[in-house]
C-alpha cells in the first residue's frame, strides 16, 4: 500500500490557494478542469514534497472545486491534515497577520490548529525538538474547536 493523497471539497479555489499556497507555502503541482463533471481538481504538495510529488504523485493535496454551487458542512468531521514545519512560530505569526485564526496556539511549541477557509482543520507540527515556549503564543488560550 502507499499513501497518495487527501482530497477536500473546497467552496472557493482562490481563497483555497491563497490559504493553502501562499499561507502555508504548499505548491501546485497540477491542474485539472473538467467541463463535462463541472469541476476543478488541483493537486499540492509541500516543499519538502516536490520531487516525490511530482516523480510518483505522491503525497498530495487534491483540492476538489465544483463549479455549481454547494454547501460543505461538518469539516470537523474530516478530523484533521497534518504538516511539520521548519519554524511553528514564524509560520503562526504568518498566518494570523493574514487574517488566520490560531485556534490552537503553539504554546509548548512544538503544535498548533488552524483553520482553513472551508473549516478543514490544519496541525502544524515543529520539525525536530519542540522550541522553547515563548510569548505571545505561551499564554494564548484556545479559540474555537479545532
Amino acid at each position: 500500500m502507499e499513501y497518495l493523497h487527501t482530497m477536500v471539497r473546497v467552496s472557493d479555489l482562490d481563497e483555497s490557494l491563497h490559504f493553502y499556497c501562499e499561507l502555508l507555502g504548499m505548491e501546485e503541482v497540477s491542474r485539472r478542469d473538467s467541463e463535462k463533471g463541472r469541476f476543478t481538481l488541483v493537486f499540492l504538495c509541500a516543499p519538502g514534497d516536490r520531487e516525490s510529488a511530482h516523480a510518483n504523485k505522491s503525497p498530495m493535496l487534491e483540492l476538489t472545486w465544483n463549479w455549481d454551487p454547494e454547501e460543505y458542512t461538518g469539516g470537523r468531521n474530516f478530523g484533521h491534515l497534518a504538516y511539520r514545519v521548519e519554524d511553528i512560530y514564524g509560520l503562526c505569526h504568518h498566518l494570523q497577520d493574514n487574517g488566520v485564526t490560531i485556534n490552537r496556539p503553539p504554546r509548548d511549541g512544538h503544535m498548533a490548529f488552524v483553520r482553513s477557509p472551508d473549516g478543514i482543520s490544519i496541525e502544524l507540527l515543529q520539525k525536530g525538538d519542540a522550541l522553547e515556549p515563548m510569548e505571545p503564543w505561551a499564554s494564548m488560550e484556545n479559540i474555537g474547536s479545532w
